[in-house]
């Protein structure tokens, strides 16, 4: 079955779990157990729209996509946990260790020095916790 057969004929659900499993791994499906117990329709939710909605959606890539979504998080400063996750998300569709700090750097512009620098220490986290 062709990438593009499969994905007319996946559920959104189905899609968004192939795609948080690429994307995210095991941290991933952490997040999606740990909400099973207070929200397990929010979890189904957090599957079919950002994963099996927007992610897959063609024009961008998942390097691309993981770019935007790590700039984000850390402009928001109020997205730690997340941040984290996607920047071990980022490490896992193949960015560089160099790309994901220079777009944490780009982010002292934009969101301000404080942002900047909590990113670059949830970086430094990750990057220590990854071989």
């Amino acid at each position: 079955m062709t990438t593009q057969t499969q994905t007319q004929t996946e559920t959104r659900y189905e899609r968004g779990a192939r795609a948080l499993a690429e994307i995210d791994g095991a941290a991933g499906q952490a997040v999606i157990e740990a909400l099973a117990d207070i929200a397990p329709d929010f979890a189904r939710l957090v599957i079919e729209f950002p994963f099996g909605d927007v992610y897959t959606r063609p024009g961008l890539g998942l390097r691309e996509r993981e770019i935007a979504t790590i700039a984000a998080l850390c402009a928001m400063g109020t997205a730690g946990p997340q941040l984290r996750v996607h920047i071990r998300a980022g490490l896992n569709v193949g960015l560089s260790r160099a790309e994901i700090t220079e777009t944490l750097i780009q982010m002292a512009v934009y969101a301000g020095f404080p942002a900047a620098l909590n990113g670059l220490f949830a970086a430094r986290e990750v990057f220590a916790e990854t071989p």
